[in-house]
């Protein structure tokens, strides 16, 4: 390891130790996550892609890294940085050490940094741009984002065959978690790229449809939102996290830019039909605009208790049903993983209701 430096686009700069860094400066919005555990599924969460990560917790990498929870099948993120580092990680999965695979993978990633500071920096300024650098004399190109969710969503159409309900996953950049949730449930699961239309999907005769998460603003979906309401309208659906903003934006609604986003496994949510609170993970920059939400369309399912934003839509008259944060978690509490239940029971015909009042 040498020095190496967080460089923010306001000014500041977090001297650490670099790891894994090639040659060349790497720049990315730079994002806290409040998680304790499941640094591997967040390194690997493609939502994360075009992002430097930063890690509240101090200690990173005390459990190693294994062959089962990745979250996809690479590193999309722009570089992670961190207080601390472990090398020499114990338990009984692991099979490697998170410095081993970031170096392996050429990420970027600086270690002893003051990430508190960081965080409190972040949390001021609001959501920044920064530059990971051994240099900290760097300027900062006037470059726009890329459409990451072209890079990271799947070229190809792959089924998994199953006994139960024929689900078509539109994949923003799904993480394997929820593929993961709806095989264990005996689904046969379609996973198609994100540009895909009515009719293709037409064509694969789903008995409903999810849309995933993915990175990014969802405003660089407006292209495809008319095909997105049309898909929405003509099978049973749910959106998760950025699925959910599309089913938004496509029926009208308007999303904005958090400060600093929500990013954590321990996010209260609360189900306004029976006022109970959940625990929830979510990874998102982006909310759905309150007053911009039709209400004769719409109906708010849920609502993050720290801040009041909108967590989750259902149709008043189709079977559209939308959440913002994760019920895989995946790293985080399962206490919304019946989402997946109720949905799939859906398309079953036995309920039309997602809520956890009737479990």
């Amino acid at each position: 390891m040498e020095n190496g430096y967080l460089i923010l686009e306001t000014g500041e700069i977090f001297p650490g130790l670099l790891y894994g860094q090639t040659t060349e400066n790497t720049i990315g919005e730079v994002v806290f996550n409040t998680s304790m555990t499941g640094y591997q599924e967040i390194m690997t969460d493609p939502s994360y892609a075009g992002q430097i990560i930063v890690f509240c917790y101090p200690l990173i990498g005390n459990y190693g890294m294994n062959p089962f929870d990745h979250e996809s099948n690479d590193y999309y993120a722009k570089g992670i940085v961190t207080n601390e580092i472990s090398q020499t990680p114990n338990h009984f999965k692991s099979n490697s050490s998170v410095g081993e695979i970031l170096e392996k993978k050429d990420l970027p990633f600086l270690t002893g940094v003051d990430t508190r500071a960081l965080v409190k920096t972040i949390r001021n300024r609001g959501t920044v741009k920064g530059i990971i650098s051994k240099d900290k004399n760097v300027s900062f190109p006037n470059v726009s984002d890329p459409f990451y969710i072209k890079k990271v969503s799947t070229k190809t159409v792959i089924t998994y065959e199953n006994d139960g309900p024929h689900i078509v996953l539109m994949d923003f950049g799904c993480k394997k978690s929820i593929l993961t949730y709806l095989l264990k449930r005996n689904c046969k699961v379609t996973v198609v790229p994100y540009h895909y239309t009515l009719e293709q999907i037409d064509k694969m005769y789903p008995d409903g449809v999810v849309l995933s998460n993915g990175p990014g603003n969802p405003m660089a979906m407006k292209k495809w939102l008319p095909d997105i309401k049309k898909i929405s309208a003509a099978y049973p659906t749910l959106g998760i996290c950025l699925g959910h903003q599309l089913i938004a934006l496509a029926y009208g609604s308007q999303t904005k830019k958090l400060p600093y986003g929500h990013r954590g496994a321990n996010h209260p949510v609360k189900e306004l039909e029976t006022g109970k609170v959940m625990m929830t993970s979510q990874n998102h920059g982006y909310v759905v605009v309150d007053e911009t939400i039709n209400g004769d369309l719409f109906s708010i399912t849920y609502r993050h208790v720290n801040d009041g934003t909108v967590e989750g839509l259902s149709h008043r008259t189709l079977p559209i049903y939308t959440v913002q944060f994760h019920p895989e978690a995946h790293p985080g509490p399962q206490d919304t993983e019946f989402i997946f239940d109720q949905f799939i029971r859906i398309l079953n015909g036995t309920t039309g209701v997602l809520s956890y009042a009737i479990q």
